[in-house]
């Protein structure tokens, strides 16, 4: 008879950024066990508090100073802000670059040892379908948001290196209710997986700078998490019980970015402004 896993210690304080964007909703209310106290912070209008157990700290992240004060106080960040689509380079310079700066800056200035950093699959968006990859592989990104992601894995190892600042780097797949396409039968992450993955991103000892593909338990699937197995992930959901629904889409031409790279159409996105 198997022995029940030990649930994870609680922190004092979790500052989770993005809030209110599509992810930040979902995982406001699961993050909250994992936490006395879930700090919200976004530059849009995030839902007021429903207690004690929530503060609403609106921040710009490429505000340097009101990053600053966003993450004192806090033991561990989540960090889900910034633009989380292929836009223009200067628009994900603000958030996304300088942002990802002024949050390990001020991760090292108040002693915060453990970052949850939401990279992306666009990291390596430009690897073919017909590819196997691991962590280890050299990053391909897709755009300037995938550009803004390798840059964030990059701050995160400095950091760790320089200061002793852990972080788990998930690339993110495609976390939705359900797959929309074909392409995300391999990228799916179940909300449910989703949040394991991030408590065993906040909670197992000794990740240094730990990169991880979150994906869920799907059938076909292009990425290795074999550098990530001392986080213990074991994805729960599969993307198999929506093929039927997902395959009676019209198919995909054979010259569709979707039918070729990982990173999907995000490969043929801009230039912007020509």
């Amino acid at each position: 008879m198997s022995t029940p896993e030990a649930p994870s210690p609680k922190l004092g304080r979790l500052l989770l950024t993005g809030a209110a964007g599509g992810l930040g909703r979902v995982l406001r209310e699961r993050l909250a066990p994992f936490a006395n106290v879930i700090r919200l912070s976004d530059i849009a209008d995030i839902a007021p508090a429903t207690g004690a157990h929530e503060e609403i700290v609106p921040c710009d992240l490429s505000d340097k100073a009101a990053v600053d004060a966003l993450v004192a106080g806090c033991d561990a960040i989540a960090h889900f802000g910034g633009v989380s689509v292929e836009r223009p380079f200067e628009e994900v310079l603000e958030a996304n670059i300088k942002g990802v700066f002024n949050l390990y800056e001020a991760a090292r200035r108040h002693g915060v040892k453990r970052v949850v950093f939401a990279s992306s699959n666009h990291v390596i968006g430009f690897y073919k379908q017909s590819e196997h990859i691991d962590a280890h592989a050299a990053r391909r990104p897709d755009g300037y948001y995938g550009l803004s992601k390798s840059f964030g894995e990059d701050m995160a190892q400095f950091y760790f290196d320089r200061w002793g600042v852990e972080t788990v780097s998930i690339r993110i797949g495609s976390s939705f209710p359900e797959p929309l396409n074909r392409r995300m039968m391999s990228t799916w992450l179940s909300y449910r997986d989703l949040t394991a993955l991030i408590e065993k991103s906040l909670f197992t000892p000794g990740v240094k700078h730990t990169v991880v593909y979150g994906m869920s338990a799907n059938r076909d699937i292009w990425w290795d998490n074999a550098a990530a197995a001392h986080l213990g992930f074991v994805p729960q959901d599969s993307s198999e019980v929506f093929r039927d629904k997902v395959e009676a889409q019209p198919p995909v031409a054979p010259t569709d970015p979707n039918a070729i790279y990982q990173g999907g159409g995000f490969t043929a996105q801009g230039p912007f402004g020509d």
